[in-house]
């Protein structure tokens, strides 16, 4: 199970969102990243959740995301001028309930 997750909420430029998506696809997985998801929350706006081994796993990756990042930027509206292209968020992981009712977590 993931110990640690990040999110990061942005919004594409109008008739941009093919290529983001492509982008997200073609992208590996970061080094202590155990997988990732994307989801789209509106027309263009989307969430990225990745899941980690360890916050160490995720410190580690940042210059390797920053970059992602860098690669994407010119496909994102700024949200605000206090947040930029992205919000984000991260943290331990507490609890991961699936379909069969199993419930793990740390705490």
């Amino acid at each position: 199970m993931a110990k640690y997750s990040n999110v990061v909420r942005f919004r594409v430029k109008q008739d941009c969102g093919a290529e983001l998506e492509t982008a997200f696809r073609d992208c590996p997985l970061f080094d202590g990243m155990l997988g990732q998801s994307l989801i789209k929350t509106d027309q263009r706006q989307y969430c990225a959740i990745g899941f980690w081994d360890s916050e160490d796993a995720l410190v580690s990756a940042r210059p390797a995301m920053i970059a992602f990042l860098d690669s994407i930027r010119d496909l994102l509206e700024e949200i605000s001028p206090e947040l930029g292209v992205t919000d984000a968020f991260s943290g331990p992981v507490l609890l991961r309930i699936s379909q069969h009712n199993t419930v793990s977590g740390s705490g």
